[in-house]
């Protein structure tokens, strides 16, 4: 009996609904115990922003390290990076302009996503799967013979659009600025799948 082996991909994009944000905070001092005081210090003036409704904190790492100058330490660094959810998606802009208003060292993102990917996996599947079958037709119908059944399938690693995002540097106004004009709404977040099919011939 005669295979056919074919590869299909199949894609389904939809706007996001959920926003993620990576923000660092950064202090310096003489000894990293001073340093730390005034990183606390920073996050604890950036409070309310980091607490306001429809933004979670999904983690947080700290890094504290030494600053050199030439070969003796002259003080030290505490960071703190943190990986930011907005639940929300309307309430981004708000969230953003409390955000830079809270003078972050960094800020990158928004990075959209969904919530839960699995209808539009679903039907990528689904996708993949006709366009591969509609090659394996192909290929029969070149060969004279008539389509079988599917013997066998197996699916590479999905993927997912990349992320819009914008860099900026730290803010320095006094209030909180208006970033409505920055082109932020919700982009459309594209699952692919692709797979590798196994089918029979027939007479």
């Amino acid at each position: 009996m005669t295979e056919i082996v074919t590869e299909g991909s199949g894609w389904f994009e939809q706007p996001g609904d959920r926003a993620e944000l990576d923000v660092g905070f950064t202090a310096t001092g003489r000894t990293r115990s001073a340093a730390v005081t005034a990183l606390g210090a920073r996050l604890a003036a950036a409070g309310p922003a980091l607490e306001a409704e429809g933004l979670t904190v999904a983690h947080r790492r700290l890094w504290v390290h030494n600053e050199w100058r030439r070969d003796r330490v002259v003080g030290c660094r505490a960071t703190e990076d943190l990986r930011l959810v907005v639940t929300d998606v309307g309430a981004l802009e708000r969230v953003l302009s409390a955000l830079i208003g809270a003078e972050p060292t960094s800020l990158d993102g928004p990075r959209w996503v969904l919530a839960d990917p699995a209808a539009a996996r679903r039907e990528a599947q689904r996708r993949a799967v006709a366009d591969a079958r509609d090659r394996a037709e192909g290929y029969a119908a070149a060969l004279g013979v008539g389509l079988g059944g599917l013997l066998r399938l197996s699916e590479a690693p999905e993927h997912h659009g990349g992320p819009v995002a914008y860099r900026m540097a730290a803010a320095r106004a006094e209030a909180a600025p208006d970033v409505r004009d920055l082109g932020l709404e919700p982009e459309p977040v594209r699952v692919t799948v692709q797979c590798t099919t196994t089918w029979a011939t027939s007479a």
